[in-house]
C-alpha cells in the first residue's frame, strides 16, 4: 500500500458556506415515522391545518381518496355515526360535517427540545446555504373520534343512571395508594406540560402547496442575501476546533446522553475528591481501599496520595470489617422518599445503620431479621441488604467482600474508631431488638377478691376439740 504525504493531496473545490437567518423564527422540519419511505403527501390535498406558536404543535388534516377501491364508505359513516351522533350537540364543531370520515388527523410531537445545534443546507451554485431550525416535529396519526365516542357514550350511560331511581346502594372499598414522590412529581410535570398545551387556542393556518408561488418564494429564503466573505483569521488546529466546540460544552452533550446515575470520566474528573468518592462508592456499594486507590491512579489522578484519599474517605465512607461503604446519608439524603413505597429518607438511614451495626458483629443476618427489627416494608428491607450485602444460597445475606484483615492490621487506629461509634450505639440497636421482640408470657394474678382476718382466726369447735384431743392424747 502507497503511503502518501500531506503536500501530494490535492485540493479538488473550495465551497464556500453561508448562513441565511431569514427563516430562524418559522422554519420547522415535519417528520412522518409511520410513513414509509416511497410514499410521501406530494399530491394529497390538505382540509385544515393549526399551529400551537407557543408549544410548537402542529396538527394537520389530509383528505382521503374516498373513491379508492380500498376506503369502505360503510365504515366511514358508522365512525362518523359513532364520533358526532345522530344529533350534534349545540356550540360542539362535529368531527366530519359531511357525515362520513372524509379525512386523516396528523398530530405533531416534539422528539427534541433543543434544535440549536441542527441546521438545513441546500447546495445552490456551488455554495452551501444553512439556515437555523425553529423546531423539529414528528406527525402520527390522530384517531381523536374514537376518543370523543367514548367520551359521548360515558355521558349518555351516566344520565340513564342518574334517572334510575331504583339504584341501589353498594358497598364500596377504597384503597389507598402507597405515596412515590418520584412518580407523583413527574406525573404533576406532565399534567402542566398538558394543562399548558390545552389552554392554548389552535391557529388556523393556510397550507400553500409544493408548487405554488408562495412556497417558491419561502425557499428563496433559505439562500443568504448577504454574501460578504468574514476576514481571514490564523489560528492553529486546536485552537480552532477548541473555539468551534467549547470542551463545556462538549462534556455536556455526552453527559446528555447518558443514564441518570452514570457519570462521565471528564464529568468525574472535574468534580471535588469528596465528591468522587461519594459517586464512586454509591456506584460500586462497597470497596476496599486498594481498589479505591487503583481507581484513582489508574483513571482520575494518578499524583493522589494514599493519606489524602484516606482522610477524606472517612468523611463520606464507613469502615466494616476492613472495606468501605458509603455512610447512609450519602444513599439516602434528607427530605427524600424510597422508590418503593415511599418511605422517608430518616427511617432508611436509621435502618441502614441497623443493618451496618449488625454485619460488625455477625458474618450474615436474615432479612426477616431486619424486618422485624426496622419494620420497613419488605422492598425497602431488600433495597438495604442490596447496598451492602449478597444472598447466598442458605438464604443468608453475606457482605459483598471478604473481611480485609491486612488494612485492619495497617490502620488498626481507624478500626478503633469505628468500633468506638459501634458501642456508643450499641444500646440504640438493642433496643430495636427488644422493642419488637415478643414479650415473655408472665403468670396472671389472680382476679378474685381475699378477704382478710385480725384477732385470732375462729375455728370450728368441732373441729378445734378434735385437734385439741389429738394433741392431748399419749
Amino acid at each position: 500500500m502507497a503511503c502518501f504525504d500531506d503536500d501530494e493531496d490535492t485540493l479538488v473545490e473550495e465551497i464556500p458556506v453561508f448562513l441565511s437567518k431569514d427563516l430562524q423564527d418559522n422554519l420547522y422540519i415535519f417528520q412522518y415515522p409511520t410513513k414509509p419511505q416511497t410514499h410521501n403527501f406530494e399530491n394529497v390535498s390538505v382540509v385544515n391545518c393549526c399551529v400551537k406558536p407557543i408549544n410548537q404543535e402542529v396538527k394537520v388534516d389530509f383528505a382521503l381518496d374516498m373513491e379508492s377501491r380500498f376506503y369502505d364508505q360503510f365504515k366511514g359513516e358508522q365512525f362518523a355515526l359513532a364520533a358526532d351522533g345522530k344529533t350534534p350537540i349545540k356550540g360542539e364543531r362535529p368531527s366530519f360535517k359531511r357525515g362520513i370520515v372524509d379525512k386523516q388527523a396528523f398530530l405533531s410531537s416534539r422528539p427534541l427540545d433543543d434544535v440549536d445545534k441542527y441546521v438545513v443546507g441546500v447546495y445552490v451554485n456551488k455554495e452551501i446555504h444553512l439556515s437555523p431550525l425553529t423546531s423539529i416535529v414528528q406527525l402520527r396519526p390522530s384517531f381523536s373520534y374514537f376518543d370523543k365516542e367514548d367520551k359521548r357514550n360515558k355521558a349518555e350511560q351516566k344520565a340513564l343512571n342518574e334517572e334510575d331511581e331504583d339504584e341501589e346502594l353498594q358497598q364500596v372499598t377504597v384503597k389507598f395508594a402507597r405515596s412515590n414522590a418520584k412518580k407523583f412529581k413527574e406525573r404533576q410535570g406532565f399534567d402542566n406540560l398538558m394543562k399548558k398545551s390545552d389552554e392554548e387556542p389552535w391557529c388556523e393556518t393556510y397550507w400553500h402547496s409544493r408548487s405554488s408561488s408562495t412556497s417558491e418564494l419561502e425557499r428563496r429564503k433559505l439562500i443568504a442575501t448577504n454574501r460578504q466573505t468574514s476576514m481571514a483569521f490564523a489560528l492553529d488546529s486546536q485552537a480552532y476546533l477548541t473555539k468551534l466546540i467549547p470542551t463545556k460544552v462538549r462534556n455536556q452533550g455526552m453527559d446528555a446522553v447518558l443514564p441518570a446515575r452514570a457519570f462521565s470520566k471528564v464529568r468525574l474528573k472535574s468534580m471535588p475528591l469528596l465528591e468522587q468518592l461519594k459517586v464512586i462508592l454509591k456506584d460500586a456499594r462497597m470497596l476496599s481501599f486498594d481498589e479505591i486507590m487503583k481507581i484513582f491512579q489508574d483513571s482520575i489522578d494518578s499524583k493522589i496520595s494514599s493519606e489524602k484519599l484516606l482522610r477524606t474517605l472517612q468523611q463520606v465512607g464507613i469502615l466494616i470489617r476492613g472495606n468501605w461503604v458509603p455512610q447512609s446519608e450519602v444513599l439516602y439524603p434528607s427530605d427524600t422518599f424510597s422508590n418503593a413505597n415511599g418511605v422517608k429518607s430518616e427511617l432508611m438511614v436509621r435502618a441502614r445503620d441497623y443493618v451496618l451495626f449488625r454485619f460488625s458483629r455477625a458474618n450474615s443476618l436474615y432479612r426477616q431479621q431486619i424486618i422485624f427489627a426496622t419494620q420497613l416494608p419488605s422492598e425497602e428491607a431488600t433495597e438495604i441488604l442490596k447496598s451492602v450485602a449478597y444472598l447466598n444460597a442458605d438464604k443468608k445475606w453475606e457482605l459483598l467482600l471478604p473481611p480485609d484483615i491486612q488494612f485492619e492490621q495497617r490502620h488498626s487506629f481507624l478500626v478503633q474508631r469505628q468500633e468506638m461509634v459501634w458501642r456508643a450505639s450499641e444500646q440504640t440497636y438493642n433496643e430495636m431488638d427488644y422493642e419488637k421482640s415478643p414479650k415473655h408470657r408472665t403468670r396472671k394474678r389472680s382476679q378474685r377478691d381475699s378477704k382478710s382476718y385480725t384477732g385470732n382466726p375462729t375455728i370450728c369447735p368441732d373441729l378445734a376439740s378434735s385437734v385439741n384431743m389429738s394433741i392431748a392424747a399419749p
